[in-house]
C-alpha cells in the first residue's frame, strides 16, 4: 500500500503561481509513475501531467505545457507540482496518483493510489 498526502493548495489571482507537494509512505520502495490529475466542479477528472520513475521523462497535458513543470525527489519521497502563469481555467482540485505501470498515463483507471486532493482557486 501507498498512502499520498497533497499539500501547497490555494488561491492565488490571475497570472499567480502555485507549488504543489505530494508526500508518499508506505510501500515507496517500489517503483511508481507519478502524475498529477485536476477536477473542476462539475466536469471529470482530467490529466495534467505525468513522471516516470527516475524523472527523466515527462508528458504534460496540452492545456498546462510551457506553465507547469513537474519534479520528484525519490529521495524525500515526494513529487512537486510547479504551476505558474494560472488561468482562472486551472482551478480545480488536483490529486496526485501513483502507478506501477502506466501505458496509458492519461488514464485515471491506470493508477492504482490516489491522494485526498488539494484546492488550487485562480481568481480573475
Amino acid at each position: 500500500q501507498v498512502q499520498l498526502v497533497e499539500s501547497g493548495g490555494g488561491l492565488v489571482q490571475d497570472g499567480g503561481s502555485l507549488r504543489l507537494s505530494c508526500a508518499a509512505s508506505g510501500r515507496t520502495s517500489s517503483r511508481y509513475v507519478m502524475a498529477w490529475f485536476r477536477q473542476a466542479p462539475g466536469k471529470e477528472r482530467e490529466f495534467v501531467t505525468v513522471i516516470n520513475w527516475s524523472g527523466s521523462s515527462t508528458i504534460y497535458a496540452d492545456s498546462v505545457k510551457g506553465r507547469f513543470t513537474i519534479s520528484r525527489d525519490n529521495a524525500k519521497n515526494t513529487v512537486n507540482l510547479q504551476m505558474n502563469s494560472l488561468k482562472p481555467e486551472d482551478t480545480a482540485v488536483y490529486y496526485c496518483a501513483a502507478a506501477r505501470s502506466a501505458v496509458t498515463y492519461d488514464s485515471a483507471g491506470t493508477y492504482d493510489y490516489w491522494g485526498q486532493g488539494t484546492q488550487g482557486t485562480v481568481s480573475s
